[in-house]
């Protein structure tokens, strides 16, 4: 009843033939660092308790162990006890879970529904990768060869086109202000511009201004001369 509660996962799982017993720190390690989930029996062969829980584990390895996915590993604290000692272990049995390598729950003692229950819920998890696959992207080495600068004519043109339109729009703008020409404008109500004064003229509105006529000459025509004779 406690493996099929752990069906709700998404992983496609395949018969393997059990779990992994881990024979040296180097296993380990490499072990978290391929699997998205791992799940750890601390055990001890002269533990009894160990001895009762240890079918229900088999059980669970074989049915959802996932090659480079999903891995349940014995490791055998008294063989292994820098392993043990890394992850808190102090007693027999301790299940420890672990999700992108790193642990994310912990059952302490013989206890089937605690273990199935804590492995539903790490399997439910969503599938980041293999730890191992966020530290292989190339890095950048200080003190290294910079990238030489590419010489972008394109970036130079528009820079002097910029640079021309701006300083032609300002030599317009101080040609033709356009506040002062408001200022300036006969249609100003606000600060109307004082108006030359039109000479006066005798005449009435609609006439024609009378041409003065200026001095006679000083030497006569003919028909002056006809005229003084009669």
């Amino acid at each position: 009843p406690f493996i099929a509660s752990v069906q709700t996962s998404s992983y496609n799982f395949s018969k393997m033939s059990g779990p992994i017993n881990i024979g040296s720190s180097a296993e380990w390690e490499n072990i978290l660092k391929t699997h998205n989930v791992v799940i750890a029996d601390f055990y001890a062969d002269w533990c009894g308790p160990c001895k009762m829980i240890a079918p229900h584990f088999e059980r669970l390895a074989k049915e959802y162990s996932v090659p480079k996915k999903v891995a349940f590993c014995k490791v055998n604290v008294d063989s292994h006890s820098g392993i043990s000692r890394s992850h808190g272990v102090s007693a027999m049995p301790t299940f420890v879970i672990f999700h992108c390598g790193k642990a994310i729950n912990t059952i302490r003692g013989a206890n089937p529904p605690a273990l199935t229950s804590a492995i539903t819920d790490a399997l439910k998890l969503k599938d980041q990768g293999t730890p191992g696959e966020y530290f292989k992207s190339p890095g950048r080495t200080l003190g290294g060869d910079a990238q030489p600068a590419a010489f972008d004519f394109s970036s130079i043109f528009s820079s002097i086109v910029l640079f021309g339109g701006l300083y032609f729009a300002s030599l317009l703008s101080a040609r033709f202000d356009p506040y002062m020409a408001a200022q300036n404008s006969r249609f100003n109500i606000v600060n109307p511009v004082p108006q030359v004064p039109q000479p006066q003229t005798s005449g009435q509105r609609g006439t024609v201004p009378i041409k003065r006529m200026g001095p006679r000459a000083a030497f006569k025509t003919l028909s002056d001369l006809g005229g003084h004779e009669e």
